[in-house]
């Protein structure tokens, strides 16, 4: 089998238009030219929603994120990843949407959170790029991931969506600074997931893996949660990792087959395979369920 130019995925997003395609150029970014990135990324996004008492507090509550994190984490991951690989209009993935418009309409969460949450999944993954990326991402890979996101933000009945990616990052800055206060309930949920992040190393590796995830989290982020600062040797070797890792990759061949967190060892709750209108947490008997939002068509 021929093998691809290291440039082969730059050269077709080049050819599409971010406008109409970018659920294609979301894929080949997320799939085969940034998919370890893309993977952290999304864990890391996720893990700071934990620090607005209004997100942490409500998972704390439920005990999903602290009972159950596993099954949480592997419910999350395949929701968020089937949608985008099947596609927004597809069957699986309305179902997808369908399954997290369930989910969070059993809970009062306002639209101001649901927006932060959104922004968080386009802002970290381009911010992760352009820090640890084997190369800079590109215009079109930013309006693209704008516009998979406004276009899931609408199935999902979220209002005042961002028009840019400057303002989906100014937005999530803003929040963060607004609402991000230590709450011990933030803080349990942080824990229990780095608890369950570093599972996915050897056992000998887990107390470095833990400081190595903390000293990765932004200054604001760390403080948030309660958690000391690490040394400043710590810190630079946790950075200067990701960096050097992002200089190695860029010899590696390019990637012909998709990549996706589904084939990984960290998805552990379905051995068997999955059907995506069973993922999730469902309504107890006796309990109204709602579809969410009013989404869009």
């Amino acid at each position: 089998m021929t093998r691809l130019a290291r440039d082969h995925w730059q050269r077709v997003i080049a050819g599409l238009d971010p406008e109409v395609d970018y659920e294609q150029i979301s894929r080949i970014v997320a799939q085969h030219e940034f998919p370890w990135d893309s993977q952290q990324a999304l864990s890391f996004a996720l893990f700071r929603t934990y620090a607005v008492p209004s997100i942490g507090g409500l998972l704390h509550q439920t005990g999903e994120f602290t009972n159950a994190t596993q099954k949480r984490h592997d419910d999350t991951a395949l929701l968020l990843e089937t949608v985008a690989d099947r596609g927004l209009e597809s069957e699986e993935g309305r179902a997808g949407v369908r399954r997290m418009n369930q989910m969070h309409g059993r809970y009062d969460i306002s639209n101001d959170d649901m927006r932060y949450v959104l922004s968080t999944f386009v802002v970290s993954s381009v911010r992760w790029i352009e820090r640890y990326g084997w190369r800079r991402g590109t215009d079109a890979e930013r309006r693209a991931a704008v516009r998979y996101h406004q276009r899931l933000g609408r199935l999902m009945g979220i209002a005042d969506l961002p028009g840019s990616y400057a303002e989906f990052a100014d937005l999530m800055d803003t929040y963060e600074r607004e609402t991000y206060v230590f709450d011990a309930r933030c803080r349990a949920v942080a824990d229990s997931t780095l608890d369950l992040f570093v599972t996915f190393y050897p056992r000998p590796l887990r107390p470095v893996m833990r400081r190595f995830s903390i000293a990765l989290l932004d200054d604001h982020v760390r403080e948030a949660f309660g958690y000391d600062h690490p040394p400043r040797w710590l810190d630079a070797l946790a950075h200067g990792s990701l960096r050097a890792r992002g200089r190695l990759v860029r010899f590696l061949p390019t990637r012909r087959e998709p990549a996706l967190l589904q084939h990984t060892h960290r998805i552990r709750s379905y051995p068997g395979g999955f059907m995506i209108e069973q993922l999730g947490t469902f309504a107890a008997a006796g309990e109204a369920v709602s579809e969410g939002r009013s989404a869009a068509p």
